[in-house]
């Protein structure tokens, strides 16, 4: 295989890997408290419920519908190596999302690597500054189909994908098996709800802000059936229900000298016997 043929695969490889959905060990706190839009959101949440299940789909239609927002989140998560230990690793993600079309998530790893995720309603691009390279590929049909093909089709990770889509709900009551609340508590002084949920494959936990405005403020989530039992946390902050949107936010414009490369799930397309397995999950 010639230099610039496996440059081009191990940079494939870094983008499959730049947003690798595991866990975490530990929680984070937050060093500023939690803040929540003070504009009228177009959605609303309608009544508050008292039982887990209500409060879970309350969230989810609230999320679902609202047209237009931008969060930040503080991710840690477990790499379980070889020998069964696990590492703890860091990120912090900006999250905007307009409906339909609009999606961008910016990554920083505890490295100081950087990642940019974008979607335009056309193409969806993966953007790596500190190797120089980009990936794109066509997809039309908004959010929720831009992000089944990237998890599905292209193999990539994004972590809490299912938050983004208005398929929330539907999703939400299709793979939740049980259901419990836990308790009602505060992060940061904010009154949330506590619920813990199990799917087939990954236990979940989320705390939901108590009010007008039922939205995650922090998930823990565990996947069970990998080996350790790795988890992931994400601590949300500073939502924006009416954040000022301009489209070139989504539209990726290659800078001077940047390569341009294929996702991995399509390099068997253009080079024969390349493998569409992501990188092990044991590394980070």
């Amino acid at each position: 295989m010639n230099t610039s043929l496996q440059t081009a695969i191990r940079c494939a490889l870094c983008v499959t890997v730049l947003s690798t959905i595991v866990g975490c060990a530990e929680q984070q706190t937050l060093s500023q408290p939690q803040t929540l839009a003070a504009a009228e959101p177009v959605a609303q949440a309608g009544p508050e419920p008292s039982d887990a299940k209500g409060i879970l789909l309350r969230m989810a239609n609230y999320l679902a519908k609202t047209p237009t927002f931008a969060v930040n989140l503080s991710d840690s998560y477990d790499t379980v190596q070889a020998s069964g230990e696990k590492i703890e690793f860091t990120a912090s993600r900006k999250v905007i999302v307009s409906r339909p079309n609009g999606l961008r998530v910016e990554r920083e790893e505890s490295d100081g690597q950087n990642h940019i995720l974008l979607y335009d309603g056309k193409d969806i691009t993966v953007f790596s500054p500190s190797e120089n390279v980009y990936a794109q590929t066509a997809k039309t049909g908004g959010i929720d189909e831009a992000v089944k093909y990237f998890l599905k089709d292209l193999n990539m990770r994004l972590p809490l994908a299912m938050l983004l889509v208005s398929q929330l709900p539907a999703e939400l009551e299709r793979r939740t098996e049980s259901l419990d609340y836990v308790e009602k508590t505060t992060i940061n002084g904010h009154p949330v709800h506590h619920l813990a949920a199990r799917t087939e494959t990954v236990d979940y936990q989320v705390w939901i802000s108590e009010g007008a405005q039922p939205l995650p403020l922090r998930v823990v989530l565990t996947y069970k059936q990998a080996e350790g039992q790795p988890q992931f946390r994400a601590q949300f902050s500073d939502w924006n229900l009416a954040p000022k949107i301009d489209n070139a936010q989504f539209t990726f414009t290659p800078p001077e000298g940047i390569k341009k490369i294929a996702f991995l799930a399509q390099l068997p397309d253009i080079v024969p016997g390349a493998s569409k397995k992501p990188a092990h999950q044991g590394e980070k």
